[in-house]
């Protein structure tokens, strides 16, 4: 299996001595959170995505410098594009803002669900990513970063032992297809994207400790240690891969 462990993160877009700019969306918690952080730590300038302002500024006054509050919702279009208009340039897309449901299976989950688990988990990825192309475009390395699920993973579900079978608690249907929605996107995006230098790429940050839902919350690990694989994947050298797939440990996931 491919490992990003050891690839050079200090040539890649915006490192070196504070010349980064990076987008987290849904990063005044949990793992965006983390991410933020780290990129910050990374010399990176942060806009910090957040839906509701009062937290978001909470996370960018916990955050310290180099973090910039950027209020807006990625189910809503204009409020999409009001902030990417406020954001010229960019390097980093991290795509973090998600949402479960309550773990139902197909025959439990009513069309009404899936659309609002859609809405955001994938439909805002595109309306996010679209806005702020023309931001990233300006970036000698492009990266964008889709933070899915290894619940999202046809390999992982199936099998004789498989990972995530559907009686496992937490996600249920809704929420595993609109990751496997977001993996293909991601795809997607790197075979259209690839001429022009960006290196998309989609994490499964394992289950971590944060507010998705009942079993994150009372079973997950350290945020930190998913946004630290996230982070490799917006550290991503020339010669990175793109289109790809990767465990939180940096290992690739199947499909």
């Amino acid at each position: 299996m491919e490992e990003l462990h050891h690839r050079r993160a200090d040539t890649a877009a915006g490192q070196g001595s504070g010349a980064g700019l990076a987008l987290v969306t849904g990063a005044n918690s949990g793992i965006g959170k983390e991410i933020a952080r780290q990129l910050l730590s990374r010399g990176f300038v942060v806009h910090v995505g957040a839906r509701d302002a009062e937290r978001g500024r909470a996370a960018v006054d916990e955050l310290g410098l180099g973090a910039r509050l950027l209020v807006f919702d990625v189910t809503d279009p204009r409020s999409v594009e009001a902030a990417a208009s406020q954001v010229p340039a960019l390097d980093v897309l991290v795509n973090n803002a998600g949402v479960s449901d309550l773990g139902q299976t197909p025959v439990e989950t009513s069309a009404d669900t899936l659309r609002r688990v859609y809405e955001t988990n994938v439909f805002g990825v595109v309306t996010v990513t679209n806005a702020f192309l023309p931001a990233l475009r300006r970036s000698a390395r492009p990266r964008i970063v889709n933070v899915s699920s290894g619940t999202g993973s046809l390999g992982w579900s199936t099998g004789p032992n498989p990972q995530f079978d559907h009686r496992i608690g937490g996600a249920g249907a809704a929420y595993r297809s609109s990751k496997a929605a977001l993996n293909a996107l991601t795809v997607y995006y790197a075979q259209t994207l690839a001429e022009h230098g960006f290196k998309v790429n989609a994490l499964a940050p394992g289950l971590r400790a944060t507010n998705l839902n009942s079993r994150a919350a009372e079973h997950g690990g350290d945020p930190a240690e998913a946004a630290a694989g996230a982070v490799r994947l917006a550290l991503l050298p020339d010669d990175g891969p793109t289109a790809g797939f990767f465990s939180w440990d940096g290992t690739t996931a199947p499909w």
